[in-house]
């Protein structure tokens, strides 16, 4: 049983040993009615955990990029989870839900509990237009429960909060950020009606999360073509492109930019190549592109960006 809002009440035991799981996890209260769990650990052997929450006055989001095979189940739904899965999903705390995690299975996980009552004053405060927010937030007219994949934006911003050192008030400060960018992306994203991604077919959904890590392990290539791509996922060039779109919320051309971008950011963070040695592991077209697209990215050209480091 957890009540994320009750101070001194943790998420899990104090204590894990080192057989069970190593790595970090951390609770913060960001205020307003909204907490953060962060977990960063690898499980060192099976494991069931069972959640069955104390009040129905909160929503959970899960943001879970764990490498290795994870499970969540309830009454009414069981899904494969983690990076290359569902890697997003929303559960109202009315819901009792079973985790299963393999050992060796490395999990990033950031939940974002919130009141119901945060929602509705949260998404005004944004700017956000949410239709009937009321009804959906009411516990008697609505249980809340999808499942999604997250945008691109909200992977770049999660693996930046990933880089830094765990705890203390700087950490707190880009934490309660993070939560904070999050969550206006997703109200964004679902007030304005996009697909939500449990009504697509699952073998479509398999097949473009299948193209998605293919052009994450070929990022220091050149972009594949959509015919090629649309046939390993056995559809028409038409078909794949939207609904490819219709799930990443961008197109095939621009994921595969983001994420070379990303590499190239990292690349640059640890200071061991040149920007011209960064731009031809890459397959950029010359350096000139590789900054103009950096800086479009970053608001910054790569050489200012190292200066600043």
């Amino acid at each position: 049983m957890i009540d994320p809002f009750v101070p001194g009440v943790p998420l899990v035991p104090a204590e894990i040993p080192d057989k069970v799981r190593s790595g970090n996890s951390y609770f913060l209260d960001c205020g307003d009615g909204i907490t953060a769990f962060y977990v960063d650990v690898k499980f060192n052997i099976d494991l069931h955990m069972y959640q069955n929450n104390k009040t129905n006055d909160f929503v959970g989001l899960y943001y879970n990029l764990t490498e290795g095979e994870t499970t969540l189940s309830g009454t009414d739904y069981k899904h494969d989870i983690g990076r290359w899965q569902y890697n997003l999903y929303v559960i109202d705390s009315t819901l009792k839900s079973n985790y299963y995690v393999k050992t060796g299975s490395k999990t990033f996980l950031l939940c974002i509990f919130i009141k119901k009552n945060t929602l509705e004053s949260f998404a005004k405060k944004n700017n956000i237009n949410f239709k009937n927010i009321n009804q959906i937030t009411d516990p008697k007219k609505n249980t809340i429960i999808r499942f999604d994949r997250m945008s691109s934006e909200s992977y770049h911003i999660l693996t930046d909060l990933r880089k830094l050192t765990v705890g203390g008030p700087v950490f707190d400060l880009h934490l309660t950020a993070t939560v904070h960018l999050l969550l206006s992306n997703y109200l964004r994203k679902i007030a304005g009606n996009r697909i939500i991604i449990q009504t697509v077919n699952e073998h479509d959904l398999a097949s473009i999360i299948a193209i998605q890590k293919f052009l994450i392990d070929n990022i220091e290539g050149h972009f594949p073509t959509i015919k090629l791509m649309a046939r390993n996922a056995n559809m028409s060039e038409s078909k794949f492109k939207n609904l490819f779109k219709k799930i990443t919320g961008t197109t095939p051309n621009a994921f595969f930019m983001d994420n070379k971008l990303l590499s190239a950011k990292d690349l640059l963070e640890e200071r061991k190549l040149t920007i011209s040695q960064v731009s031809d592991q890459l397959n950029f077209t010359n350096n000139s592109y590789f900054a103009s697209k950096f800086k479009e990215q970053f608001g910054l050209s790569p050489k200012v960006f190292i200066n600043q480091l």
